[in-house]
């Protein structure tokens, strides 16, 4: 897994086109503020562990969270960081388990619509931790 994670002092969306034929219709648009967005992106080889691997996005979500003084945490497939994928249904569920688990420990969690490419527009500050990068295995 690779996890790309901003801290964010605004982002917005809005769904633009579906690219995942299976994915609900959803026209949406949404602002966060005071939050960490974590760019995830499942790889095949994560499907081996699915419970480890789980366990580490989210104890790094936490984690950075912490770093940035937010217990907001938006969670964000993207699965432009490396040149292979996880099967769609296993990613959309570890983003739902993770989701699970944030919630159940004191966070305040947004899932962008899954299966959408979005128009993103985003305001980061430039500060030591606000920007992380993960290779999770």
């Amino acid at each position: 897994m690779k996890l790309l994670m901003i801290y964010i002092d605004e982002f917005r969306y809005k769904t633009s086109v579906k690219n995942l034929e299976s994915a609900p219709r959803i026209d949406e648009e949404k602002v966060i503020e005071d939050a960490l967005l974590g760019f995830i992106h499942a790889e095949p080889e994560d499907e081996e562990n699915p419970s480890s691997i789980e366990t580490k996005l989210v104890k790094n979500l936490k984690w950075a969270a912490r770093k940035n003084e937010t217990d907001t945490v938006v969670l964000h497939s993207f699965a432009h960081l490396a040149e292979t994928k996880a099967d769609p249904e296993f990613t959309k569920r570890l983003l739902d388990n993770a989701e699970s688990r944030l919630k159940n420990a004191g966070y305040v969690t947004h899932q962008t619509p899954f299966g959408y490419f979005l128009d993103l527009d985003l305001k980061a500050p430039g500060r030591s931790l606000s920007r992380l990068f993960k290779e999770i295995k």
